[in-house]
């Protein structure tokens, strides 16, 4: 919940803003001020993520309030004079609301508040580690070409050379990304690099990996088709 404080001398302007904020799923008014001092004592109370500011308020304007603050809250101005709308934005406001503020122009500042609050999307990761010999040796998912289970270990394969490692199959397949598939109870091989698909086996480059009776709907699902025809 998105908690905001209005600060406006105008109690019209207040009532429209609250009114807004109370159609809108995800804010919640907390506080109502009609000065800058007392959203000032307000701050140093309670946790406010978002302000909706006047800019003309006796005392102490919006602009001077928000410069006053060390680390203000996200805020979006809202004011009748566009005169300050490039000191707005240099300070970094959400947004410059004109008066009378439609339903339509709220809503679209809201998004922008939400946009900029977001957090950014993890990044996808590309590889992982594997102790090797008592070393961390680290592996790029697409360097994999396929994985073979030997007992308590696995011996990874990519392109250049193998790695063993002491790891469960199950536990690497929890690391790998999804175009691994397990096709034999030992082998786990990267789907993008098949080269010839059959129901007996795989080839990737020179290596032939065999596919367990279990596994043969994963290997027929690889490319949508039956590769026996059947």
């Amino acid at each position: 919940m998105v908690k905001c404080m209005i600060v406006d001398d105008e109690p019209l302007a207040q009532q429209v803003i609250a009114k807004y904020l109370s159609q809108t799923p995800g804010l919640e008014l907390t506080a109502t001020c009609f000065t800058a001092v007392e959203a000032f004592s307000i701050l140093h109370q309670q946790q406010i993520d978002l302000i909706f500011l006047d800019i003309r308020m006796p005392v102490v304007s919006g602009i001077d309030f928000i410069r006053s603050l060390k680390n203000p809250p996200k805020f979006i101005f809202t004011t009748a004079y566009s005169e300050f709308a490039v000191t707005g934005f240099e300070l970094e406001a959400v947004d410059y609301l004109l008066k009378p503020i439609t339903f339509e122009r709220f809503t679209r500042s809201i998004q922008r508040y939400l946009q900029q609050v977001a957090e950014p999307p993890a990044p996808v990761k590309e590889y992982f580690y594997i102790k090797v010999n008592g070393e961390l040796v680290k592996l790029y998912f697409g360097d994999i070409l396929y994985v073979q289970s030997m007992k308590d270990y696995l011996k990874i394969i990519t392109g250049t050379r193998s790695y063993l490692t002491h790891l469960t199959m199950q536990k690497l397949m929890e690391l790998l990304p999804g175009n691994f598939k397990r096709i034999h109870r030992s082998y786990t091989v990267n789907k993008d690099k098949l080269d010839l698909i059959s129901r007996e086996y795989v080839q990737i480059g020179s290596f032939k990996i065999p596919v367990g009776h279990k596994f043969r709907s994963e290997i027929i699902t690889y490319n949508g088709n039956d590769p026996s025809g059947q």
